[in-house]
């Protein structure tokens, strides 16, 4: 994905925004000696242990290992992907993302192109709602769901020609197809997919058209149609109506989830501004994380019947790894028969979102779906009940909510000593605090990184004593040399910069850690230490040569090459 996007402009991101600043609009620090400090996003815990330093630029998590630079923080905070991570970054301090246009791939051309269609493709398609004769059983459908002219248009909805090629008289066969607006025909060529349906453009949170949804007008099936997987529209990761719920709203107290286009609309039109609805499949992790970007209260409200009964409960159950503390879900469970459309019409807004308001929380949902036909007056009835929530609440992130819910199937099951979770949580603590303290005891190769990463400038010191690599064969000095080789080619670089090199890498991890090694010495002693690390290296791997060309001596000899090598290393040790 970095490719996508030129390497001077990350490094010049970087430089522009101060780290302090962006996550303290996050999170509030709190000034600490020479860092600001703040309880971790990442973890549950009571004594701040979450460290951002300005000078470094980066920040640092003791507890639980988190860290890195501005991108890795909003990449872990806000779960967005490293291109989201820059585009908001880049809105942060007011600039424009540029793209690189010579080395393109064929993907992202593709989807440049997909874009621009799907979009003139939703244009063709109001138009053909508004002034196409055939519209008018479209028409007469929104106007029977009671759809104002002003929430058509802002929902943009269309209407597909009853036409096999009406898209296709106007671009090219193969954008459309990859657009997931036609299908192709094995004898060639292509054909509309989209025909004789009410169409629902979906956008991201950009308000670009990714996909479309279609209702038929009549009783042939499938009754709603979507797009399908392309390289612009996943839809696992997106949901109808949040780019206007954002609109309207960028931070809404909840975000309502319901099944469907129309309960979208239907809502909108009666002024509930803050629902969205999955595109044709079930509610997932992906769904939940994407909201809970915006808004940390979420309610469901699926049809009151059995599929919508059953989708509620599985939206539940992938909701568990995105509960940490400070998010809460709710459910509201419709009477049998009724939809949100329908009941909004009959109660009206203020007592809808009363309803809302009363909607039943996660917890107290779980155990009484989970309790169903079990009998919890008997010791094998409250040993399924533990045996069904075990799975669910392992799944739960470290915290009070945590605590709360096992508290509370200790209540119902009454098995006071039940500790299900406990012994994991202590596992994973004692694991992260021994990864901790091996970390810190650092090798003559990772203290020259350390010290190399957190002072750029001191590769002069390197350059100075002209090493021959080829003798430092020792773990580590691969990565040694190439941050040489980056910072020598990148004179300027910066340690968040530096940072971005390894991204999903390998070493990525390594460098995290010994980027926020703490070094208690002054400028001077600085470059002393660095030196002498240098020169420790370059001994230790000239005695580990000198050892090798020994041992091979003894054994089978060595050529005339290998003598003299020999012979030049010992004259050095003299």
């Amino acid at each position: 994905m970095a490719g996508m996007i030129p390497r001077p402009f990350i490094d010049d991101l970087l430089v522009r925004v101060d780290i302090v600043d962006l996550i303290d609009s996050h999170l509030p620090l709190k000034k600490s000696g020479s860092n600001y400090t703040a309880r971790c996003p990442f973890h549950t815990e009571k004594t701040p242990s979450f460290a951002v330093t300005r000078s470094k630029q980066l920040f640092h998590c003791f507890g639980c290992g988190a860290g890195g630079n501005a991108i890795s923080f909003l990449m872990d905070f806000s779960h967005l992907s490293f291109v989201e991570a820059i585009e908001d970054l880049a809105s942060f301090v007011g600039i424009e993302v540029p793209r690189e246009s010579s080395t393109a791939t064929f993907k992202k051309s593709t989807a440049t192109t997909s874009f621009k269609v799907l979009e003139q493709a939703a244009s063709f398609y109001v138009e053909q709602l508004r002034n196409n004769p055939e519209a008018k059983d479209a028409v007469d459908y929104l106007k029977n769901r009671g759809v104002s002219g002003e929430v058509a248009q802002e929902f943009h909805i269309g209407f597909a020609p009853n036409s096999w090629d009406s898209l296709n008289k106007q671009f090219k066969t193969q954008e459309l197809i990859n657009a997931g607006l036609a299908i192709a025909k094995e004898s060639g060529g292509a054909y509309d997919r989209f025909r004789g349906r009410v169409v629902f453009p979906i956008r991201d949170r950009r308000g670009r058209v990714t996909g479309f949804g279609g209702r038929v007008l009549d009783d042939s099936l499938p009754k709603y149609l979507n797009s399908p997987e392309t390289d612009v529209f996943h839809k696992g990761k997106e949901v109808y109506g949040l780019y206007e719920l954002l609109s309207s709203n960028a931070k809404p107290d909840r975000i309502l989830v319901v099944e469907g286009y129309m309960d979208v609309i239907a809502l909108a039109q009666f002024g509930l501004n803050y629902s969205v609805a999955a595109l044709g499949t079930a509610t997932s992790k992906d769904h939940l994380e994407l909201l809970f970007r915006f808004s940390s209260e979420i309610v469901l409200c699926f049809d009151g019947d059995k599929a919508g009964r059953e989708a509620s409960w599985r939206a539940v159950s992938a909701a568990f790894p995105c509960l940490r503390d400070g998010r809460q879900i709710k459910i509201m469970q419709l009477p049998e028969g009724v939809d949100p459309d329908n009941l909004i019409r009959e109660i009206g807004l203020e007592n809808f979102e009363q309803k809302i308001s009363e909607s039943q929380a996660l917890s107290d949902y779980f155990f009484e779906r989970l309790s169903l036909g079990l009998n919890l007056s008997d010791i094998e009835g409250r040993a399924a009940l533990i045996n069904k929530a075990k799975s669910y609440l392992e799944k739960l992130p470290n915290g009070i909510f945590q605590e709360l819910m096992q508290n509370k199937l200790k209540v119902l099951s009454k098995v006071e000593t039940l500790d299900i979770i406990k012994q994991s949580t202590e596992n994973n603590t004692r694991n992260r605090h021994t990864k901790g303290q091996a970390d810190t005891k650092l090798s003559i190769i990772r203290l020259t990184i350390s010290l190399l990463l957190q002072n750029p400038e001191l590769v002069e010191i390197i350059e100075d004593k002209n090493i021959n690599w080829a003798l430092i064969n020792l773990p580590g000095v691969d990565l040694l040399k190439k941050i040489v080789e980056i910072i020598t080619t990148n004179p300027n670089v910066s340690l968040p910069c530096l940072l971005e090199y390894f991204r999903n890498t390998d070493q990525e991890k390594h460098i995290k850690i010994m980027m926020n090694h703490e070094f208690y010495i002054s400028g001077a002693e600085v470059k002393e230490e660095f030196s002498g690390a240098i020169d420790r290296l370059i001994r230790q791997g000239t005695d580990n040569r000198l050892t090798q060309l020994i041992d091979k001596s003894r054994e089978s000899g060595l050529n005339v090459q290998q003598q003299k090598e020999l012979s030049t290393l010992l004259a050095g040790q003299k």
